[in-house]
């Protein structure tokens, strides 16, 4: 009889422990500066996104809201390789790397469409190109976040996620996140909005299986991923108390690391 019970123990011992929710704490990594000051012309104000190249090995930042607000090029350590008079050249609010075509690309503020950009030998943006035209994204202040499992683009709007094609052609089945629940709880909730504790413009797509999605939580300084097939909570990544947290944009994933914008100092800070 009690060999019996050993195997249902083991099971039950083994579903609780998968139950549970990854806990970690992240530690400051390398951090960089964006071009000019705020009293530069067009500075800008809000961090769009950092995007790591991985044949360039080079990171690119823009900011938020101008086609003359700067995009900065860093190398692997935090190092500027572009100068100040370097601009987005598009309204910018979401960047990414397509590796399929091996380019930065980048949806921009409503109906102005989605970018890609050409690199000059030393990897610097020297052109930009729309190669999708007009409203592909839920909302005029969607970030886009580019998944390479589905080579999709995803927009997080109204506590829902989007999913378009790389044509900008919205896909069925728009993801509601179960903010702060997790699927063992047995409760999930069908009320897309978006809780005030969370930045409410941005997810950003980790490749991480069970966890592909994050988002930032600003009030308990956290950041939480949840999984892309069914939107509940996997793991909660606990924030250093001095790390800049905003509700909307100035956050980003990018070469395995989670990337915050200080609007004060204008710095991206990285977090592993």
């Amino acid at each position: 009889m009690k060999k019996l019970l050993i195997l249902p123990f083991v099971m039950l011992a083994a579903m609780s422990v998968q139950a549970q929710v990854v806990n970690k704490t992240l530690r400051k990594s390398i951090s960089f500066v964006m071009p000019r000051t705020a009293d530069d012309d067009m500075p800008g104000t809000r961090g769009a996104a950092v995007v790591w190249h991985p044949l360039q090995k080079k990171y690119y930042a823009a900011m938020a809201g101008n086609i003359g607000y700067p995009l900065g090029v860093y190398d692997e350590k935090g190092n500027r390789l572009s100068d100040d008079s370097l601009n987005t050249n598009e309204d910018i609010r979401g960047m990414w790397y397509n590796p399929i075509k091996k380019q930065i690309q980048g949806n921009s503020y409503g109906e102005y469409g989605w970018f890609s950009y050409t690199l000059n030998p030393k990897g610097i943006p020297i052109s930009s190109t729309i190669f999708v035209e007009g409203m592909n994204q839920p909302g005029d202040q969607s970030v886009g976040s580019y998944s390479i499992a589905k080579q999709e683009v995803m927009f997080l709007k109204d506590g829902q996620v989007f999913f378009y094609n790389m044509k900008g052609e919205e896909l069925e089945g728009a993801l509601t996140l179960q903010w702060g629940r997790v699927k063992s709880d047995g409760v999930s909730s069908d009320d897309p909005a978006t809780p005030e504790a969370y930045n409410y413009t941005t997810v950003v797509y980790t490749g991480i299986k069970g966890a592909e999605l994050g988002v930032l939580n600003i009030l308990d300084m956290q950041i939480e991923l949840y999984n892309i097939a069914d939107g509940f909570m996997t793991q909660k990544l606990k924030l250093p108390e001095e790390a800049p947290v905003n509700q909307s944009f100035n956050f980003a994933y990018a070469n395995g690391m989670y990337w915050l914008f200080s609007m004060e100092s204008r710095t991206w800070s990285a977090f592993k």
